[in-house]
């Protein structure tokens, strides 16, 4: 029989048998651990995650103080802005809610320049990585702007046709250009802006002392335009030594006959050359002084026709290296200033910004030239300039015809004798009183000689030469066709609407900013303009005194606004 101490005792070693087991079974237990693992991992991915959300919004609100202080260095650092420049910055930050991170603004600026530097820090509270001791994060923003004008050659190329007299488009012009001169000196460092202007109508016309320096066959003492090959405007070069035809001083536009039609002795000047003599209508180069320029502009006249391909030529070469020989040797001349000594710069200057502002009101039209048989040589024109009459030379009759007496002779008037009756009486009002008309032969008074075709052509229109000189005695029809026609021809629109692309595309090339306006101008001439431009950007359609408002655009645009840092 047990008794109850025996009863405890084996009760105890029971429990202390099934503790045992249990240990031993919660010893080789491995799900425990599996847990412990996954919440240590879970931890990890916790902080991780938290990190990385602190960071994003870190850098979103880092994001946003950099960005709102680069525009407002911006807008500071705009010439044009008329506020104070640390003012700009200072409400563009308040508007952000940002103006408490402001630490410094500094503002340096000059003629032609704006330099406008802004700091600013942030502290950022962190929501996750505070568990590791990391509270705060600082978020610096530094931004620096510069609008500046470095140096700067532009070419003005501008339509002077015979259209720009219509609707006040001259007029509004001259405004407009006159004013872009004054937006560019005004912000500009003396001595770092030069600007041609270069008038073109049928051609373009330079100074004496410019076309002194190119190599041009066909020299005559009053026209200064050069007949350009097509070759030529697939390049912006203009080698002064390459051989090229000078445009002669020749009318051919004057159709009512005679070019002295507004009563000047015919010895003058034809009235309306191809290439004008005049020099409110040169090409004025590489200029700085405002008043010279405005000067210039003021003066402008219209007439003829329109050449943009002529025009956007030359207004590429004044900026094309191959000029500066000429330019140093017109500074000599005194045509323009020392400053520009270099200029134009070559397109690899990385300090230069090259600038052409083309304008027209219309489209390219026929540009004329004379054949190379009537460009020299001796021509069938006698001229006797004592008694300003002229005899024509007919080589199958080996006789003269004398326009005055619409009659054949022997000889040129003035070369020989003529009779003429003489009243033997007194002659009053046409009528021999107290004597007889007799008929004497006398001297012809002065002297004829001939004329080269230069000298014929300088004084003497096509349309005057063949009504007056061939008309009365030749079959109208061949008498055009052999006085006219033959004596001159013509470069066609389609060809100047080529040779425009070309030399646009060529002055692209080189990174030269092309700017065009088309002032009222024909669906034709705009589409040439816009295939011309730098961009869609560049180019202006504009009626009226809208073409003020696109030159003062044009002029902001020049100034480079850049972001420094």
């Amino acid at each position: 029989m047990f008794t109850d101490g025996d009863n405890k005792t084996r009760l105890n070693r029971a429990m202390r048998r099934n503790l045992s087991r249990r240990a031993k079974r919660f010893a080789s237990d491995e799900s425990g651990v599996i847990a412990i693992f996954v919440l240590f991992l879970f931890v990890i991915m916790l902080a991780v995650g938290g990190i990385g959300i602190d960071v994003m919004r870190y850098e979103r609100d880092r994001a946003k103080l950099q960005y709102t202080m680069d525009r407002a260095v911006l807008a500071a650092a705009d010439l044009d802005q008329s506020l104070e420049p640390e003012a700009v910055v200072r409400e563009y930050l308040e508007k952000a809610d940002l103006l408490q991170f402001l630490t410094s603004v500094t503002v340096s600026e000059g003629l032609g320049y704006r330099n406008v530097k802004a700091t600013a820090e942030s502290e950022f509270p962190t929501q996750f990585m505070h568990m590791t001791g990391v509270d705060t994060l600082s978020a610096p923003a530094a931004s620096t702007a510069e609008e500046s004008i470095g140096g700067v050659e532009i070419s003005l190329v501008l339509d002077v046709s015979g259209s720009m007299n219509s609707n006040s488009r001259l007029t509004n012009l001259k405004v407009a250009a006159r004013d872009f001169v004054d937006q560019m000196a005004d912000n500009t460092e003396d001595g770092k802006l030069s600007i041609s202007i270069v008038p073109y109508a049928t051609q373009v016309s330079v100074t004496d002392n410019m076309m002194d320096e190119f190599n041009v066959t066909g020299e005559n003492a009053h026209s200064n335009c050069i007949n350009f090959p097509s070759n030529d405007f697939s390049s912006t070069l203009l080698n002064p030594t390459a051989a090229r035809p000078r445009t002669l001083h020749f009318d051919t536009f004057t159709s009512s006959g005679s070019s002295r039609s507004d009563g000047r002795p015919y010895g003058d000047l034809v009235i309306f050359p191809v290439c004008e003599s005049d020099s409110r209508r040169e090409i004025m180069p590489l200029q700085k002084d405002r008043d010279t320029l405005k000067n210039f502009i003021t003066a402008l006249t219209a007439r003829g026709n329109t050449s943009i391909d002529v025009g956007m030529k030359w207004g590429t070469a004044l900026l094309d290296y191959s000029m500066n020989g000429v330019v140093t040797n017109l500074i000599t001349d005194g045509d323009i200033p020392n400053d520009f000594a270099l200029r134009p710069h070559r397109y690899s200057d990385g300090e230069t910004l090259k600038v052409i502002v083309l304008m027209t009101d219309g489209q390219n039209t026929s540009q004329y030239y004379l054949r190379d048989q009537y460009r020299q040589g001796n021509s069938n024109i006698w001229w006797n300039s004592q008694e300003e009459k002229y005899s024509v030379y007919r080589p199958s009759t080996d006789r003269y015809y004398w326009p005055h007496e619409n009659s054949w002779e022997d000889h040129p008037y003035g070369n020989g004798t003529t009779t003429e009756w003489e009243c033997t009486g007194t002659l009053y009002y046409g009528n021999c009183y107290y004597g007889s008309w007799v008929q004497e032969t006398v001297e012809e008074p002065g002297s004829a000689e001939r004329l080269a075709y230069p000298q014929l052509w300088e004084q003497t229109s096509l349309q005057f030469n063949l009504s007056k000189h061939y008309y009365p005695w030749m079959n109208d029809s061949q008498a055009r066709d052999e006085w006219y026609y033959g004596v001159r021809s013509y470069v066609g629109s389609s060809t100047k609407d080529n040779r425009t692309k070309d030399i646009c595309d060529a002055a692209k090339a080189e990174n030269v900013i092309v700017y065009t306006i088309g002032f009222e101008a024909p669906s034709n001439g705009l589409a040439v303009l816009k295939n011309c431009a730098s961009s869609d950007s560049h180019f202006y359609d504009v009626d009226g005194l809208e073409i003020s408002d696109a030159f003062a655009s044009i002029a902001s645009s020049i100034r480079k606004l850049r972001l420094t840092q």
